[in-house]
């Protein structure tokens, strides 16, 4: 069996999912800056969604918990408080090699327009029950 291609990985980085999204948002804004020279490359403190990069890089990001209820069964999401986010070449390939090795499928990948034209999205749970949101876009 010949080795497969790598499926390659844009940015990896940790999402937090808040419930009080102005208070989370002002504190990160506040703090990152400072603690690592991240600023606010999209979102603003109403949410529900923002994020810091360090020059093009995501470091951070922030989603109102009840705005990725609406994306998942309520079920699925209620216990969360982060989600890791890897922005992909292949959404499809990715969410099945995690299946080979024991994810279980939250949400097929699947276009979502209201993230972007091109934006696919698929959400896994590893064997410990972590949620990774797998992500193509062509930003």
């Amino acid at each position: 069996m010949s080795p497969r291609p790598p499926i390659l990985v844009g940015t990896l980085h940790p999402r937090l999912l808040v419930d009080d999204f102005a208070a989370c948002f002002r504190f990160y804004d506040a703090v990152l800056g400072e603690l690592c020279g991240a600023k606010v490359a999209e979102g603003v403190p109403q949410g529900p969604y923002a994020r810091w990069n360090v020059e093009e890089e995501p470091v951070l990001a922030l989603i109102d918990r009840a705005a990725m209820r609406t994306m998942l069964d309520v079920r699925e999401g209620a216990a969360d408080t982060a989600l890791l986010c890897l922005r992909l070449d292949d959404v499809t390939a990715a969410q099945s090699l995690c299946e080979e090795y024991g994810a279980t499928v939250v949400a097929e990948a699947a276009p979502q327009p209201e993230w972007g034209p091109e934006t696919v999205l698929a959400y896994v749970r590893d064997p410990a029950g972590h949620l990774i949101e797998l992500q193509a876009s062509p930003d």
